[in-house]
């Protein structure tokens, strides 16, 4: 189900009285109409209510209201001088168990952002975000090439996840833990490069069975113990090699990957965890490599989250993929 635009949760402090620019992002924001023409690459909200894959995952509920909570923790954050118009494309909603049509909902919805020339950035949700984002480019691609045989040849995806997680599980029905393993497949079946780089994987959270199909898979992945801040000089010149060999990259943020100290409102909270100092530096380099194509931001749990941390440091990463 789809839900339109509500300019009711973009509310916030007003500031009118001071001197200077006083504007916040909620007096930014416009409703996004797909036969709007955008300025290219400008970001537009979108949001994906869904906890059915972390339900199938057998994880803590909660994460299915997260869009609108993001949206709230985002509103009353400063708008820089440079800041244009957010677009606001309302969201797709998942309350009857059908995960499959709410991810082609996103897709079709991600892919009429791209079409207009934006930027989505999709707020989860579940993880099981990726797999409808990630459909959304390639649909996209498809319509672009107008040949879907030839669509994923013309552009080199590269897939950057921020993630404690591989989410490569096998198992079907798809879930929260599965998005990463149904890029796989769908790659192996077009016969293109799955090209994933995971960030921040925790050697305790993930099985020897998920390690060892990461590597046939070709994963290229980094532990969370050689991503701490004294290490991010090294991270960040090896991603910068992988945004150079790419033509497109799709960058999605498990929220998970941060300490439980800074995240405390996911449904697996991190015993160690990736500083978000680290995360934000790297998202922007991400950001700065012109490539960004989608971006996404899951496993937020409000009902999980202790003094809005968690909601704070989602919408500090959001705010510097504007």
């Amino acid at each position: 189900m789809r839900v339109p635009f509500h300019d009711k949760v973009w509310a916030g402090r007003s500031d009118d009285g001071e001197p200077g620019d006083t504007r916040r992002v909620f007096n930014q924001v416009i409703p996004f109409r797909s036969a709007m023409q955008m300025q290219r690459n400008a970001p537009v909200i979108v949001g994906f209510g869904s906890d059915e894959g972390v339900r199938r995952n057998q994880g803590r509920l909660g994460a299915a209201h997260a869009p609108k909570e993001l949206r709230r923790a985002l509103a009353g954050l400063p708008a820089k001088t440079s800041m244009a118009a957010l677009a606001d494309a309302g969201d797709v909603v998942c309350d009857d168990g059908d995960l499959e049509g709410a991810q082609a909902e996103l897709a079709h919805v991600v892919s009429e952002v791209l079409a207009c020339g934006g930027r989505p950035l999709v707020f989860g949700g579940g993880h099981e975000v990726a797999w409808g984002t990630y459909s959304g480019w390639r649909l996209h691609q498809q319509r672009e090439a107008g040949n879907a045989d030839m669509s994923l040849t013309l552009r080199k995806l590269l897939i950057i996840n921020f993630d404690a997680h591989f989410d490569l599980r096998q198992k079907r029905p798809a879930n929260s833990g599965t998005p990463f393993d149904q890029i796989a497949v769908d790659c192996a079946e077009r016969r293109v490069p799955f090209n994933y780089a995971c960030f921040g994987i925790s050697d305790l959270g993930n099985t020897a069975s998920l390690f060892a199909h990461a590597e046939r898979l070709g994963v290229h992945y980094v532990l969370d113990v050689d991503m701490q801040e004294t290490q991010l000089a090294q991270r960040l010149d090896e991603l910068q090699q992988l945004l150079d060999a790419a033509d497109d990259v799709y960058l999605t943020i498990d929220l998970d990957v941060l300490p439980a100290a800074t995240a405390p409102g996911v449904s697996s909270p991190a015993a160690l965890g990736v500083p978000l100092s680290v995360v934000e530096a790297m998202a922007l380099c991400v950001r700065a490599s012109g490539k960004l194509r989608a971006a996404d931001i899951a496993e937020y749990n409000p009902t999980l989250d202790q003094d809005t941390r968690t909601a704070k440091a989602a919408a500090r990463l959001a705010y510097r993929l504007l």
